[in-house]
């Protein structure tokens, strides 16, 4: 099994990472892609991914349509993605994803949570080495699909041949290259897939034991991240609980 699959598997975690305030997150992701690319979803792929993850968390339609229409605003904030990296308690790696539209504001508040567990803040990229970017997307399944010949179809996009299949809801997760992420969509896409989900995930290639009272104090400043609403998603290389 691959890497991924097999950390999915153990950790049984959300598939983007430990996220907090989901609306208020995606609708940040939305004002970014709308930005970039317009407000037509048929227009613009990374919105079409933006409103198929928001449905997936049971987003509100309206709550969707509000954010589209508030990032066409002149006033609306200009968000920018910073990530910060660093070490916490008992030297477990913890990588954090932000979108912010004050940079001040967010690194005083990341740094005043790796000062109170006793971490060190590092500089940017440091710590990328530990884990792997990958794109993940899922989708429906349909009838009578080769999951071999598909994944062959996409291996020129770094997809991974090992997937995720969920007997109940019908639907596939895969992974590829980050930097393919557009080609990947375009091409589910245009092969008729139902994407229910489109992201980008990091996958930690070297776990780090922890006893249950280092993985608590790991948790609880994971939780504290999470609560500032700059923050997206949070990563750590903490071995998953058996």
């Amino acid at each position: 099994m691959g890497r991924a699959f097999e950390y999915r598997k153990a950790t049984k975690l959300k598939r983007w990472g430990h996220m907090a305030k989901t609306f208020t997150k995606i609708g940040k992701q939305i004002a970014i892609a709308v930005k970039a690319g317009g407000p037509e979803p048929d227009m613009n792929p990374a919105l079409r991914a933006c409103i198929a993850n928001a449905k997936r968390e049971n987003m509100p339609k309206d709550n969707i349509e509000r954010a589209i229409k508030n990032a066409m605003g002149k006033d609306h904030a200009d968000y920018k993605e910073v990530t910060y990296e660093g070490y916490g308690p008992h030297g477990v790696a913890i990588f954090v994803e932000t979108l912010t539209d004050n940079t001040t504001r967010t690194v005083g508040d990341v740094r005043s949570v790796f000062n109170k567990f006793s971490g060190n803040l590092g500089t940017q990229g440091s710590l990328s080495f530990l884990f792997d970017h990958k794109a993940v997307f899922t989708f429906k399944k349909k009838d009578g699909l080769d999951m071999d010949e598909l994944i062959l179809d996409l291996i020129d996009y770094g997809v991974e041949d090992e997937y995720d299949e969920d007997e109940e809801t019908g639907e596939v997760t895969i992974y590829g290259d980050p930097s393919s992420f557009s080609a990947i969509q375009k091409h589910l896409e245009a092969d008729g897939f139902e994407v229910t989900g489109a992201e980008f995930t990091r996958i930690p290639n070297d776990l780090k034991d922890v006893t249950p009272e280092q993985r608590e104090a790991i948790d609880k400043m994971v939780e504290k991240l999470e609560d500032f609403d700059d923050v997206q998603t949070v990563y750590t290389n903490m071995k998953p609980e058996e």
